[in-house]
């Protein structure tokens, strides 16, 4: 009677070492990705005939330079499993599909073990992202956080526009300078009733060019979520990002993981197209979208006149196009910019304006969509109930 290896032409021993190889596998780290090269899907075909063991690795280049250290890491582990007398490694390169799975996983895994910070676990993180400058994103940060302020929430502001930082004019506060308190923690300027920092606030004059390259960028993001003494109680933390997909937007998804998005576009196609790039890189990261705001939404003369400068429709097609929902079409109001350029933000100064209305609407459905995690848990809301129930001393 034939056994089960002789009809498989494969023994049990070998199988088993095939299973030992890989378990041993998940040890080898990628070391510039940090994560081991079987989460990662870089190994492929794994055999073993005769105690010869051969192992596919699949590399994102075909001249890595961590090739030679992930072939000798391989070698070592491999060869000190019992029954293994020798190892062959045939490496291979990636196809750009496999590259992207790759980078997927790789920005999960550091979402999912990121150290902590200076920002409390249960503070709703909003970032306020465009794909391209010139759509109203900073002024959209900066009256949203006072929206939210203004339902009795305790807010943050993080200017992580490094370059083009504008939130300190835009509040009125160009002439004030983060200081440090006594554990060396920089402490954020309060105006308006919001918790700020931006590097606007870290220089003598605004007019000063930042000449910083990427990992510059990402080091003073990294500051300001460690060295800020950030309230315990901080329920809101909106972060105006800079325009694009680059090292400021890929280190916050690394070092926030509770962070979300909110897109904001023009009307106009073309800048549709470029805010459907920022989205797609926060999904890439594993970076939840709450919704679309479209600003420039048209001007309405005081006759009632409507005039779609840039167009019409794009951010409603873009947040169909995303499944998430438009939160709020924001009419072009010449009391905006003014109302920016003199630190006297549109939803505070001129709460009766279209535009005031607009944002104050998409502030209380962003609440809405992510409402305060201290509250939005079992504790909270156990506690919620008790407070209702009348003490019957």
């Amino acid at each position: 009677m034939l056994g089960v290896s002789s009809l498989t032409g494969m023994s049990f021993e070998a199988v088993n070492l095939e299973s030992s190889v890989r378990a041993t596998l998940a040890n080898v780290i990628d070391p510039e990705l940090g994560t081991d090269i079987v989460d990662l899907g870089m190994v492929g075909d794994v055999s073993v005939v005769d105690g010869h063991a051969v192992v596919g690795l699949a590399l994102t280049i075909a001249s890595c330079p961590m090739r030679g250290q992930i072939e000798g890491d391989i070698k070592r582990r491999v060869e000190a499993i019992p029954g293994i007398v020798s190892v062959e490694t045939v490496t291979t390169v990636m196809s750009q599909e496999q590259r992207s799975t790759l980078m997927e996983r790789a920005r999960q895994r550091a979402r999912e073990t990121a150290a902590p910070t200076a920002v409390n676990p249960s503070t709703r993180v909003v970032a306020i992202s465009s794909g391209k400058g010139g759509v109203g994103k900073s002024s959209l940060s900066v009256n949203l956080a006072l929206a939210i302020a203004a339902q009795g929430h305790s807010v943050g502001l993080l200017d992580a526009d490094i370059w083009g930082f504008s939130t300190p004019r835009m509040l009125g506060t160009t002439s004030t300078r983060l200081v440090a308190n006594e554990e060396r923690k920089i402490e954020p300027t309060i105006t308006n009733g919001i918790h700020l920092v931006s590097t606007g606030l870290l220089l003598d004059d605004e007019a000063t060019a930042l000449m910083w390259r990427g990992l510059m960028l990402s080091k003073a993001l990294e500051q300001f979520l460690n060295d800020v003494a950030w309230p315990a109680d901080l329920g809101y933390l909106i972060v105006d990002m800079p325009p694009g997909t680059g090292d400021v937007q890929m280190a916050l998804s690394r070092m926030l993981p509770q962070a979300e998005m909110v897109v904001v576009t023009t009307p106009q196609l073309a800048a549709q197209r470029v805010a459907a790039r920022v989205a797609d890189m926060a999904r890439r990261s594993h970076m939840p979208i709450v919704g679309v705001i479209e600003n420039m939404a048209g001007f309405t003369t005081d006759t009632g006149e409507h005039y779609p400068i840039f167009g019409s429709g794009g951010g409603e097609a873009l947040a169909e196009e995303l499944s998430v929902p438009l939160l709020a079409s924001v009419p072009i109001d010449p009391s905006m910019s003014e109302g920016s350029d003199a630190g006297e933000p549109i939803v505070v100064h001129r709460p009766e304006t279209a535009a005031a209305i607009a944002i104050t609407e998409a502030a209380a459905r962003i609440t809405e969509i992510l409402p305060p995690l201290a509250l939005d848990n079992c504790i909270g809301r156990l506690s919620s109930l008790a407070a209702l129930i009348p003490d019957r001393g």
